[in-house]
């Protein structure tokens, strides 16, 4: 083989190289661990408990009263934003040492005041 191609083929090599290990990194920090993930309990819009369990994979899983609740969540401003298949969206925000849970009905906040308290159980 020529010195030129082999040239060739080892700046190939490296390029490939350094293209997997960025798509592992960049693999690896969307799913790094958050203080969202888990077990939550919290309170619907009427005052009844129930459970939302956040996923590392980015979904998100709510049981009320006989009723699932299925969506997506992800981090925001330290906030965990869960965007239900309902059109419904809650965010648990961190304020001071507690965690607070906002309900919203297409963008506008359902729940009166300052939110309920949220509860991480797991």
């Amino acid at each position: 083989m020529k010195a030129k191609a082999k040239k060739v083929l080892r700046k190939s090599a490296a390029s490939i190289g350094a293209a997997i290990l960025a798509i592992g990194l960049s693999t690896a920090a969307t799913f790094a661990v958050s203080s969202f993930e888990g077990t939550w309990k919290v309170q619907d819009t009427q005052g009844k408990p129930f459970q939302i369990v956040l996923s590392a994979d980015g979904k998100a899983q709510g049981t009320r009263e006989g009723e699932g609740l299925a969506g997506t969540w992800k981090e925001d401003e330290g906030s965990a934003v869960i965007e239900w298949e309902s059109g419904w969206m809650t965010k648990i925000t961190k304020e001071g040492g507690n965690y607070i849970k906002t309900a919203y009905e297409k963008g506008k906040a359902v729940t009166s005041g300052p939110g309920t308290p949220a509860e991480k159980v797991q």
